[in-house]
Parts: C-alpha cells; sequence; structure tokens
C-alpha cells in the first residue's frame, strides 16, 4: 500500500521538471512577446489550413467524428471544415489528427523531433467547448496565449532529451503540453496541474515503430491527436480531484527515467518562455518530413538541368544531417503515403522528375510511375558532418541538405546546397506570404465562401483577431 495519502495536507515534492512546468503555465505571461504572439497567429492560421486539406483525403475522413454513430455532441466542441459537434476530448482527436494528416503542420527539430502544434486540437477543442457551455467566452487571444506554452514546453523539452534513441515517439511530449496547457485553461489551481502534468508522465509514450520501416504507417497521422486528446483527459481528471504522482519521473525503479529513458535525466535545457514559438520552423512549400525540406528544394534547382536527361542518370548524392540520415535514408519497398513522406529519396526524386512536391504525389497512381524507384536505385546518401553541427547549433538551427546530379557521360549538375528552409525564422521575411496564401487555398477549398472572406479579414490584424471571439471563429470554420 502507497505511503502518501492523497487526503493529506502534506505533500512530498513534486519532480522539479513538473514544478517548472506547473509553474510555467500559471504565471509566465507569454503575451510579452509580440513576436510571439504574432507567430503563433502565422502558426494558427497554417495549422487550420493544414487540416482542412487533410478533410479530401478519404483516410483521414473516416475516422473523425463521434467514435461510435450516435455518440455526437449538439452544443460541443465542434470540428473545422465539418458539421461535427463532440465532447472536447474526442474533438481534440479530430483537430489534431486533421492537423497532422498530410504531415504538413509546423515542426520543431532538436535531440527531439516534433510538431508542437499538435497540441492545437485540445487548445481549440477546450476553448470552443468552455465558451458554448457555463463559462465566460474565450478569445483567439487566449488561444495564441496556450499555444506559446504549449510550444514551449513541448520544444524545451525536445532540446536535450532524445526520446527517439530509446525508441519513444516524441507524441508524448505533445500529451505533457497539452494536460498542462489545458489544466490551466480549466482554472485548475497549481496543485491539480502538478496533478495532471504527473499523470501526463505516468502514462510513458508509444513506440516509434510506426514512423519506421517495415511497419511505417498511417498511425502517425493520427499519434498527435490522440496525445492531444489524453492530456487534455487528464487534465479533466485532476480538475475532478483526481490525485497525481509526485516522482512520476525519478521514482527508482518505477519512474520514466529508468524505466522507460534507460536511466537519464529528463531535464529542460533553458527557462520556458516564449523560445520555441519564436523559432519554430513552417513547412510553408513542401508536405515532407522537415529534415528533408531543404533536400525538395535543391531538387526543384536541379529539375531543369535534369529533366532532359533522366535516362542519361549515372548517381545522384545526397548529403544531410545526422537526423535526416537516420530517420528518411530509406531504401527498398514503400508501401504506403506514409512510408513515402518519411523517404528522402522519394521525396527527391519527385521533384527531380516532375518539377514539385504535393501531398497528391505520395498516394499510389503517382508512387506507380517506374521512373521514381529508378532514381532511388541511383542516390547515395550520406551525413554531412558541417550539416550535423549546424542543426544541433542552438544559434543557428540550421536544417542542410545537399544535392548533386552525374551524367553517365562524365558531366554533373551543380552541387546545391541549402542551408535554411523558407519556413526558418531567417527566412520569415519571404516565407510569411507563401504561409498566408497556402492558408487561403485551403481555407477557400473547405468552407462557403462568404465564411472563408470573414475568416480571412479576421485573421490579416493582429489585434482584430486576437480580440475575435472563439465561437465565433469556430463558427465561421463550420459546415453546416
Amino acid at each position: 500500500m502507497s505511503s502518501f495519502d492523497p487526503r493529506s495536507t502534506v505533500r512530498p515534492d513534486f519532480d522539479s521538471v513538473i514544478t517548472d512546468i506547473a509553474d510555467y503555465v500559471q504565471n509566465v505571461d507569454v503575451s510579452a512577446s509580440q513576436e510571439a504572439m504574432q507567430t503563433a497567429r502565422y502558426c494558427w492560421m497554417d495549422s487550420i489550413g493544414c487540416g482542412l486539406y487533410a478533410l479530401k483525403y478519404p483516410a483521414c475522413t473516416r475516422l473523425l467524428g463521434p467514435i461510435v454513430p450516435g455518440a455526437g455532441m449538439p452544443g460541443g466542441a465542434r470540428v473545422p471544415g465539418t458539421d461535427h459537434e463532440l465532447d472536447p476530448v474526442r474533438a481534440a482527436w479530430n483537430i489534431g489528427a486533421m492537423v497532422r494528416w498530410l504531415d504538413y503542420n509546423d515542426t520543431w527539430l532538436a535531440a527531439e523531433w516534433g510538431h508542437p502544434s499538435d497540441n492545437l486540437g485540445a487548445l481549440m477543442a477546450l476553448a470552443d467547448y468552455q465558451a458554448r457551455t457555463d463559462r465566460p467566452e474565450r478569445t483567439m487571444r487566449d488561444v495564441l496565449e496556450a499555444m506559446i506554452r504549449a510550444h514551449e514546453i513541448q520544444g524545451v523539452l525536445a532540446l536535450d532529451n532524445a526520446f527517439n534513441r530509446v525508441g519513444l515517439d516524441h507524441v508524448l511530449l505533445v500529451r505533457i503540453a497539452s494536460a498542462a496547457v489545458t489544466a490551466q485553461m480549466l482554472g485548475c489551481s497549481h496543485d491539480e496541474i502538478l496533478n495532471a502534468v504527473s499523470q501526463a508522465w505516468l502514462d510513458g509514450s508509444a513506440l516509434r515503430t510506426y514512423r519506421h520501416a517495415p511497419n511505417t504507417g498511417s498511425r502517425k497521422s493520427w499519434a498527435g491527436g490522440d496525445a492531444s486528446a489524453r492530456g487534455l483527459f487528464l487534465a479533466l481528471l485532476a480538475r475532478r480531484g483526481e490525485m497525481g504522482y509526485p516522482s512520476a519521473l525519478t521514482a527508482p525503479g518505477w519512474g520514466f527515467q529508468d524505466v522507460s529513458f534507460a536511466r537519464q535525466p529528463v531535464t529542460l535545457a533553458r527557462p520556458l518562455g516564449t523560445y520555441v514559438m519564436e523559432n519554430i520552423l513552417f513547412k510553408i512549400s513542401f508536405p515532407a518530413e522537415f529534415h528533408a525540406q531543404t533536400a525538395v528544394e535543391c531538387a526543384l534547382a536541379l529539375h531543369p538541368q535534369v529533366r532532359d536527361r533522366v535516362n542519361d542518370i549515372e548517381r545522384i548524392v545526397l548529403e544531410t544531417q545526422e537526423s535526416g540520415d537516420r530517420i528518411i535514408n530509406k531504401v527498398g519497398p514503400l508501401n504506403n503515403p506514409a512510408d513515402r513522406d518519411h523517404c528522402l529519396q522519394y521525396m527527391v526524386a519527385v521533384p527531380l522528375l516532375f518539377g514539385r512536391l504535393q501531398a497528391e504525389d505520395y498516394e499510389d497512381d503517382v508512387a506507380a510511375d517506374p521512373r521514381i524507384d529508378v532514381l532511388r536505385d541511383k542516390m547515395v546518401c550520406s551525413e554531412n558532418e558541417q550539416f550535423t553541427r549546424d542543426y544541433l547549433d542552438p544559434e543557428r538551427r540550421a536544417i542542410g541538405n545537399a544535392v548533386q546530379v552525374f551524367f553517365r557521360d562524365g558531366t554533373c549538375t551543380d552541387r546545391v546546397a541549402i542551408d535554411y528552409p523558407v519556413g526558418h525564422r531567417r527566412r520569415r521575411a519571404e516565407g510569411i506570404p507563401l504561409l498566408e496564401d497556402k492558408f487561403e487555398r485551403y481555407l477557400r477549398g473547405a468552407i462557403p465562401q462568404a465564411q472563408a472572406d470573414r475568416v480571412l479579414e479576421l485573421c490579416g490584424d493582429q489585434s482584430v483577431f486576437e480580440s475575435c471571439p472563439v465561437t465565433h471563429m469556430m463558427e465561421l470554420l463550420a459546415v453546416r
């Protein structure tokens, strides 16, 4: 029997990481960073656009809605681009799965990788549910602040803690961040936030099995939404008084560190603030695993030199960072779209051949072109150590790749090397107009024209966007 009585007012100290997270969500004013607030607005637009784009794919839409027919919740949280109204936990799953489905939402790269906008499912679902029930109206400013906090928790935990090295999937960080931030949104006390976050660590983590050959599959498209929904569920339990577990991370023999993290300490590399949102990476040009973004850009630059000489190619040399080499350097058969959008060679072959890379290019009809696998077989991929050093440098955060094509007659193309993708903070001025175009394109394809016009008007001004009620925004995004 446990020696800890949850009814007691005397509690053992919580692990410092859990305490730091709870202190952060309750006490730090993230709105003081104008850059973070503005970037969060663009992040919201990009995430919602990605989610609406995913509705074109039946593999995604067949998973949406209530978990069983008739289990919807009129007056509950709404799912953009649909007529679903659901309990907030199921709505979080739906929204999160949509946002992540096409591997086109934002990215964070460090010792661990991930997609902090996966948390948006829980944040939007809870905000809409709260505003439609008996709680005070939420505004989009509240959502932006919640996004900044969730991004920060997930991203700072990722800086030094390589969960992938022990086979764990990064979505555990989505669950941690969603639990902490939704607990704060629910008005939880400091103790209740501690309880929610400790519960989230107790869940351990999904394995990365579904992200790697020979098991790559569509679970990687809904795992983030699943984790976000679970985080919200645990926050709701904490709000009802469910106890926490102070040494969930550090308990000898039984805590997360000893059981799941090879007895390594989980650490926060820097104080929690607004760093992650300010430095977030947007996938603007290509729906491709982020370590490949600059490789695709290199391949597009080489397309004019290659398109008329495809049959003369002898070999293609790819240089990438260590992380890219480890997770997307993939040879052999590719079984489905989830396999293809995590294959560096596939993501280079398509733009070399066609001068494009779109979500549709991962589908079976495009993949059936035999020239793609012919080119893949001619590719030699290896780590460029300078790319790796620049990738790990916190002042650079580069994601470099290089591509060069060699022909049978002894000639070759230029070696094209790119350090920063268009979605990087160093290319914000170039990237934001493209992001706005991406958002408008997918917004107009998913909701009625008049509603799309109004959403774009609201999104066009920071102060107008922040003052917009969540219920109004979600009504505009709904389809009846």
